[in-house]
């Protein structure tokens, strides 16, 4: 199961047996004052800064997401979608859950961007897939229906199975579908980590689809985050999870150490050229 999202220039490969894809999640003002306050402005220079900093620092893909109070997402979402674009030749990933401002981001982007994202809600399902066959995108499918966020593998199964049933009678392939188990904190619920870790494998199992994880969210609430989301993500990617969501900058040394172990690194090139690239930096920094 190969997911291909691309912009102009580049390609970018999802699946078992890859390297782990990066998608990095910085181009949110979620928690973040500085950029809520520059996009309510149409300030957009510091989403180049983060475009720019996340693709040196080994981003794949980008999250684009401009959603917060007082923001026209409509008219928002495709300047700043064009902003990256300008900044970054790497492909994106449009984050947004109003379909139109999906939509309006879908005609300026250049290229086969993956969409962030549907659920198994109706609402959604019928707003959103038309989209993602309209324009030849990939999707994230979040495994939330109408009765809300399931906490057991097999209700999460039954969602995701729903949204690829739906996906794939809209024309969408199978390919272009990837699910998103969705991480919750353990902070709240001691059994959150091993519940997402089942579901995981269970519908990499039975669906075959490409999954992927905001890891973040796992440490919510808790002190020394970072610690809790490199262990994190090494158990996600060990349970078929073949794109992350995450800080790039904080969670890349941890993504190449589990790829080597799972043999999607040849030879260790990626892992040794990460440690170079981090000597170097750290002697600059002397």
């Amino acid at each position: 199961m190969e997911t291909k999202i691309s912009s102009a220039a580049k390609e970018v490969i999802i699946g078992d047996g890859r390297p782990t894809v990066l998608i990095g999640e910085r181009i949110n003002p979620s928690g973040k004052k500085k950029l809520a306050e520059a996009l309510k402005a149409g300030n957009l220079d510091i989403v180049r800064k983060e475009a720019l900093a996340q693709a040196e620092a080994g981003a794949d893909i980008l999250d684009v997401n401009v959603s917060t109070f007082g923001v026209d997402e409509v008219a928002l979402l495709p300047r700043a979608v064009q902003a990256v674009m300008d900044a970054v030749d790497i492909p994106l990933c449009l984050d947004s859950a109003n379909a139109e401002a999906l939509e309006a981001a879908l005609k300026v982007y250049k290229g086969k961007p993956l969409i962030n994202s549907v659920t198994g809600e109706e609402h959604s399902l019928t707003k959103v897939l038309p989209l993602v066959k309209k324009y030849g995108a990939a999707v994230v499918g979040l495994v939330q229906d109408d009765e809300g966020i399931p906490h057991d593998s097999k209700r999460r199964l039954a969602v995701a199975g729903k949204m690829v049933e739906r996906a794939e009678a809209a024309g969408i392939p199978r390919d272009d579908i990837i699910i998103d188990c969705l991480c919750l904190a353990v902070g709240a619920d001691m059994t959150a980590g091993t519940a997402i870790l089942e579901g995981a494998r269970l519908i990499k199992k039975e669906l075959g689809v490409n999954l992927t994880l905001a890891v973040s969210n796992i440490s919510f609430g808790l002190p020394d985050r970072d610690l809790l989301n490199n262990a994190f993500v090494a158990m996600a990617i060990a349970a078929g999870v073949t794109c992350v969501i995450a800080d790039v900058n904080k969670v890349r040394p941890a993504v190449l150490a589990a790829d080597l172990i799972l043999a999607h690194d040849k030879y260790a090139r990626r892992y040794t050229e990460s440690y170079r690239q981090r000597q170097k930096q750290q002697q600059a920094k002397k």
